[in-house]
């Protein structure tokens, strides 16, 4: 079985990537300084929850899970779960609201921006450029061409972003939904990818080429790996480096996938219905307040 080792430093570890992801952690930052003032401060747990996105970023498209993602598909659904599932939400959170506001509230951009976080256009755009993009035809043909293979990913990447933003904003002079909407809203989002994963986990042959064909293969490698290093290369497939049959790795991917969402949907569907229930509950105790005995006359 062959090393990953053998694609060398740069096609394992990205250092370009990895300098364009520390540069945006500079960006961020700066922006907080120059627009920061006394009352208007990033907290430690902003800070965290930027970083921590940072992370994931770096891990989903620049450590070796990207070139992994290449050869196993289970890998490659490992890396959009963590891309699009777990990265837009921490960078939301993760940004001040004040900072968001100085960002979002101006001319051209408000309007746009309050169009595509509406909830049911940015549930349909995501699920629809996710469901989309998995199309054999499609993946195939993204999957060889650099050009196209950036577009789609910062499209999808957008999408989530925006598909996210309803949810968990906290931007009081932007459209808000209180706590059971939230919570059909997340239902709804976990349904919707639902039939994309269930056409790739119950499928009988394998389908993507990329992943079982040996020359589709090698020209979705040179998204990857620097194509000096690979023309030096005698490659046969991706099983030089797994012995997973295709269609198991096909269909592990999208288990791995829907147990991610599972996690992460899970997770803030019990902060959305605690936060909820914590509201509600003291929203009645007021209630309770104003008309127990002591304060009738």
């Amino acid at each position: 079985m062959g090393s990953l080792e053998i694609f060398g430093f740069r096609a394992l570890w990205s250092p370009y990537f990895l300098g364009a992801v520390l540069f945006i952690i500079g960006l961020y930052f700066f922006l907080i300084k120059r627009f920061g003032s006394e009352d208007e401060r990033a907290s430690r747990k902003e800070i965290s929850l930027f970083l921590s996105a940072m992370i994931l970023l770096y891990v989903s498209k620049g450590s070796p899970l990207d070139l992994l993602g290449h050869i196993l598909f289970s890998a490659h659904m490992a890396q959009m779960a963590i891309l699009y599932l777990m990265v837009p939400p921490l960078i939301i959170l993760g940004v001040p609201a004040w900072l968001w506001k100085k960002l979002i509230f101006r001319p051209i951009v408000k309007p746009l921006f309050r169009f595509f976080t509406k909830p049911l256009i940015a549930i349909i755009v995501f699920n629809g450029l996710f469901s989309m993009y998995h199309i054999p035809l499609v993946f195939d043909f993204v999957k060889t061409d650099a050009v196209y293979h950036a577009v789609i990913t910062v499209l999808i990447f957008i999408a989530g972003f925006f598909m996210w933003w309803p949810l968990i904003h906290r931007i009081e002079e932007l459209p808000q939904m209180n706590g059971l909407l939230k919570m059909g809203y997340i239902m709804a989002d976990g349904i919707l990818l639902t039939p994309a994963c269930a056409l790739i986990m119950f499928s009988n042959t394998a389908l993507y080429s990329t992943y079982s064909d040996p020359s589709a293969w090698v020209e979705a490698m040179k998204l990857c790996v620097p194509l000096d290093m690979l023309s030096g290369m005698s490659l046969t497939g991706p099983e030089m480096f797994s012995s997973m049959p295709v269609l198991e790795d096909q269909q592990l991917g999208a288990i791995v996938m829907k147990i991610i969402q599972e996690i992460v949907y899970g997770t803030f569907l019990a902060i959305i219905f605690f936060s909820w229930a914590k509201k509600e509950r003291a929203k009645d105790e007021e209630e309770l307040d104003e008309y127990s005995p002591s304060t009738v006359h």
